[in-house]
């Protein structure tokens, strides 16, 4: 009923508006020349007004931004001063401001009240007033630092946002009222971060994607092509020293490419995926995607949109894959848990790929489930299917999306079956947001991360850690290795944690294949993260039939050139229920090491294998889960937990188990993640809480092939065989395992013994 009310309110506006506007006298026949322009357009407005109050979605979101608008006209706005950091109250004051300021655009292009564009023109104005006598922001931890923020990157965020705004508003200003501001903040303003910051604006980087598209969106506004030209080719004419870097630690501009096309030529792979990981992969996706929409409607010679073969809308589809069940982002590189689909850049992503995209029924699910849709045109666009009812599910199956500008350097296999959804990293770095996690995977049940990626140590924008910046933790914990799950040797991060090393190198992928449903395969391999050490990495997702639930078959095979400490750690989340091992818990947890991220871990508990497996038991969101493992005599078993050297609480405290297997030169890690009962709190009662692996065992290991042979509670005996050097689909092998002689076509096979 309240949706309704507000419904027919927005509806009354239209009716009861000056029929006279100018609006609605413009001639859309040369809507370039013509505002706005950029993301809604006249023709837009126009659909959009005839089709209000039947299409629902549209509707619902309009009718919130008008309330949320309207109370911030009758409260007023500041501009105050810059001083803080992320978080802070200045900070989100202008945050605040930019979004206020485009959400009234459109609402006065839609509604066609003057009020709306006079609350923008007031503080645009008062921006004006102020920008002038700024110097730079007082806060000194950026390498480029902004006026209105203490980054370039965010005084990025503010024009892109606030060009849209002026863009609305354009036809309402008078001609020297737009002189004034052009001439006393947005030339300036475009000019301080790309000019005044070259280090910042010419680059390739998520920072400089935004700088580019900042200096471009007004550029279009103001039709000034020179300012066009920086924006889509960079800075021309400008010396970076080549060694330069930023606050994470990757070089500012070693190659010397710079501009929006530069952009989109190298983080993006053929397949969409955006070498820094996902969670940056969206915060790019909006400048990325909104310029698009821009030049589409402006420059449509550019082409902009089937650029690289249409590169841009590929990311679309590629990061909705790269998200689990719930719609949460895998937690590649530096990403923090719990962004998701629903943010407004995929809203906005989402709507301009279905719009432009050829109008991909899928998106349209997606959109419903984020319940709200960009009030412009592609809004429109997506509001329509859906009125039509011609959504369908977007099925998220197993996949994987390659690395680099060329695709050919590594991937990110996801392997998915029932509610299990595996991710498996074997990438580039990823820039400065990159990890040292080579081989690393998690693993989640129904949107539940079972086994984690701890993701970044910071939290985003509350000002009491640290500003709302990264922490000093990301360095010296979240991105080492052994915070991740993924073979550590001899205690030293891969490529002993040097992003010079590691930016330099990545993995290889080795096979995929999951054409079969009940046997998916990625496997994967790393030569350079330690030298004179080989790591092959199989993942395998395995459903016996129909009936049974998927479990995982974890194959590490490690060959080096001597001996070496190796740890494998496994984060889990949960309650251990019951271990295979004794363990002494010590009285006082101990700290584990004294650098490379081993200084942040404590020892709780301690075992030594006397067996050929361990096991552990655990229980998370009333489900169980098992981890069974190959190990050797000697073999150390560490129940650790993160959080020592951690004064100020930056870290979740969180457990592992660390598999530590001393003075050994080849080897092989195996295991089976399995989920396998519940736990009602209700009845009280437990169903199937243990384990159904019996045992499991490295039956063969050489040059050419890997065994591991497994058997279940109810004597059923299976043996996976990988071919380590020949991954063709067609290649014969043939193995003799015991009395048995194995032969098979392709890279692997799962074969059940048959037991007397």
């Amino acid at each position: 009923m309240k949706n309704h009310l507000k419904i027919v309110l927005v509806l009354y506006l239209i009716m009861t508006s000056c029929t006279s506007a100018q609006s609605l006298k413009t001639d859309v026949s040369n809507s370039n020349l013509v505002h706005p322009n950029l993301i809604l357009t006249k023709e837009g407005v126009k659909t959009i007004r005839e089709n209000l109050g039947t299409i629902p979605i549209f509707d619902n979101t309009l009718a919130k931004v008008k309330e949320e608008i309207d109370a911030e006209i009758e409260k007023g706005f500041d501009v105050p001063i810059p001083k803080d950091y992320s978080g802070g109250y200045t900070h989100s004051t202008h945050k605040k401001n930019y979004s206020l300021m485009q959400k009234a655009g459109m609402l006065y292009q839609i509604l066609d009240d003057e009020s709306y564009a006079k609350y923008v023109k007031d503080i645009l104005f008062e921006y004006a007033r102020l920008y002038p006598t700024l110097p730079i922001h007082p806060k000194p931890r950026s390498y480029a630092r902004g006026k209105l923020f203490w980054q370039c990157l965010n005084d990025s965020n503010w024009l892109v946002y606030t060009s849209q705004a002026y863009d609305c508003i354009y036809d309402y200003l008078t001609k020297e009222e737009r002189t004034v501001l052009e001439t006393d903040l947005f030339r300036p303003f475009a000019d301080h971060i790309s000019k005044d910051n070259p280090q910042f604006f010419n680059r390739v980087h998520n920072h400089s994607t935004w700088g580019n598209v900042a200096v471009g969106m007004i550029a279009l506004v103001m039709e000034d092509d020179s300012l066009l030209q920086r924006a889509l080719y960079g800075l021309k004419d400008v010396e970076i020293d080549k060694t330069l870097k930023d606050n994470d630690g990757g070089y500012i501009n070693k190659d010397g490419k710079t501009g929006f096309f530069a952009n989109l030529d190298e983080p993006f792979s053929p397949d969409g995926y955006y070498t820094e990981g996902p969670y940056y992969q969206r915060y790019a996706m909006y400048p990325f995607l909104i310029f698009a929409q821009a030049l589409q409607n402006k420059k449509p010679d550019l082409k902009v949109l089937e650029y690289k073969d249409g590169v841009l809308l590929k990311g679309v589809n590629a990061l909705l894959n790269l998200s689990n069940a719930n719609g949460d982002f895998f937690l590649l590189n530096d990403s923090q848990k719990g962004m998701s689909y629903y943010n407004t850049s995929l809203v906005s992503a989402v709507d301009i790929a279905y719009h432009f995209g050829g109008n991909n029924p899928e998106l349209l699910s997606i959109a419903k489930k984020q319940e709200e849709v960009t009030l412009d045109d592609s809004g429109l666009s997506v509001a329509l299917g859906i009125k039509e009812n011609r959504a369908i599910p977007f099925v998220k199956s197993s996949i994987e999306l390659s690395d680099g500008a060329n695709g050919d350097e590594g991937a990110v296999g996801i392997l998915r079956s029932d509610d299990l959804e595996l991710v498996f990293k074997y990438t580039a770095h990823g820039l400065s947001h990159g990890h040292y996690d080579k081989l690393s995977f998690a693993l989640f049940e129904n949107g539940d991360e079972i086994v984690q990626d701890y993701g970044m140590s910071r939290y985003v924008n509350i000002e009491q850690k640290g500003g709302g910046n990264y922490l000093k933790e990301n360095k010296t914990w979240a991105k080492q290795s052994i915070s991740h799950n993924t073979l550590v040797q001899n205690e030293m991060s891969h490529f002993n944690g040097k992003y010079d090393k590691g930016s330099q190198h990545h993995s290889e992928s080795y096979l995929f294949s999951v054409e079969n449903k009940n046997l998916q395969v990625a496997s994967a391999k790393e030569s350079n993260a330690y030298p004179g050490t080989t790591m092959h990495r199989t993942m395998v997702l395995i459903k016996d039939d129909e009936d049974s639930k998927p479990y995982i078959l974890d194959i590490l095979k490690v060959d080096s050139d001597k001996i070496n400490q190796y740890d494998l750690p496994f984060y889990y989340l949960g309650q251990i229920m019951q271990t295979s091992f004794d363990y002494e818990k010590h009285d006082t947890p101990v700290v584990f090491g004294s650098k490379n991220g081993y200084q942040h871990l404590y020892k709780e508990a301690f075992g030594v294998s006397n067996d050929v497996n361990m096991k552990l038991t655990w229980l998370l969101n009333n489900k169980f889960y098992s981890y069974s493992a190959v190990s050797s005599n000697e073999d150390e078993m560490i129940l650790g937990r993160i959080g020592a050297n951690d004064p100020e609480f930056n870290l979740r405290h969180e457990p592992t188990l660390i598999l530590r297997r001393k003075n050994t030169k080849n080897t092989v890690f195996a295991s089976i993640i399995e989920s396998h009962g519940t736990y009602s709190p209700v009845s009280e009662l437990a169903l199937n809480a243990y384990s159904n692996i019996k045992n499991i065992s490295v039956v063969h290991n050489d040059t050419d092939y890997t065994a591991v042979q497994y058997e279940n509670n109810n004597g059923e005996l299976k043996l996976f065989i990988l071919s380590n050097r020949e991954a063709s689909t067609d290649k014969e092998h043939s193995l003799q395992i015991d009395e048995n002689i194995i032969s098979w076509t392709g890279a692997f096979i799962l074969k059940e013994i048959l037991t007397e």
